[in-house]
């Protein structure tokens, strides 16, 4: 009776952590659907800016609207592929080892806030060039395809994807104490660096392309989450520097091939 009394606890135990990792996976996926409406919304905006006048799109894409709209986009484009990581910082959450799993959530928002400072500047600086179709914004972009593109087949970009793709071995190398709030957000920060290093480079190339492309967005978003979550995720990171290569190699010969796709 003892042993039926314990299966059946161990059993709802089971239930009931399988049923609060499906509300944190309906979670995570719906705060990045809500980025990509935010994200959506942006580049509708941006893309009326021509017939408004100059200072109400500066208005409507001032600093922390920017940083805002960043942030959004990389929600879209990251909550869906750190689901593996989260989930596991959310059963530990659960027996009561960790600090609650915003917390640690916390900690990329922070990083991804952090880099979209330096990224607004770069939006300004390259906003008219990019929709003029300058030649060396057409430029700056190919050399952006190809620095990529020797990125994904670089050492770092392997060890950082690595890690990235097992999520266990990061918390085992944890020697904070998670169960303090500092703990659980500075952990969350460290993973989201380490998502940085897997990414930073496709996020330069959004920035060359004017940061707000829907499409160049999703292509991202996939290859992102394609690299993280799938089994041949490694493979694939390598394989796409042979597009990026053709592509960024194209945008240094014939610059006015920008405007095609963009």
């Amino acid at each position: 009776m003892v042993q039926q009394a314990q299966g059946a606890g161990s059993a709802i135990q089971g239930k009931r952590m399988l049923a609060g990792d499906g509300l944190m996976t309906a979670g995570l996926l719906g705060l990045a659907s809500l980025g990509w409406w935010w994200s959506a919304r942006m580049t509708h905006e941006m893309a009326m800016g021509s017939g408004m006048s100059t200072s109400k799109v500066q208005a409507s894409m001032a600093f922390v609207a920017f940083v805002a709209a960043w942030v959004a986009m990389m929600g879209a484009m990251m909550f869906p592929a750190i689901v593996p990581v989260v989930l596991i910082f959310r059963r530990a959450a659960a027996r009561g080892q960790v600090a609650p799993t915003p917390i640690f959530v916390a900690g990329y928002l922070f990083v991804w806030s952090a880099i979209g400072v330096p990224v607004y500047f770069a939006w300004r600086a390259l906003q008219g060039p990019v929709a003029g179709g300058a030649p060396w914004a057409a430029r700056l972009a190919g050399g952006a395809f190809l620095f990529a593109a020797a990125y994904q087949v670089s050492p770092l970009k392997s060890v950082c994807l690595r890690h990235c793709r097992n999520p266990m071995s990061f918390f085992l190398r944890q020697h904070r104490n998670l169960r303090r709030p500092l703990g659980a957000v500075s952990a969350g920060v460290s993973h989201g660096l380490v998502c940085l290093g897997c990414c930073w480079a496709l996020m330069a190339i959004l920035v060359t392309l004017g940061t707000m492309q829907m499409a160049w967005m999703l292509a991202v978003a996939a290859l992102i989450f394609f690299e993280k979550v799938t089994f041949a995720g490694e493979r694939v990171a390598q394989l796409v520097a042979v597009p990026f290569s053709v592509l960024g190699v194209g945008l240094l010969i014939h610059p006015v091939s920008l405007g095609w796709i963009t």
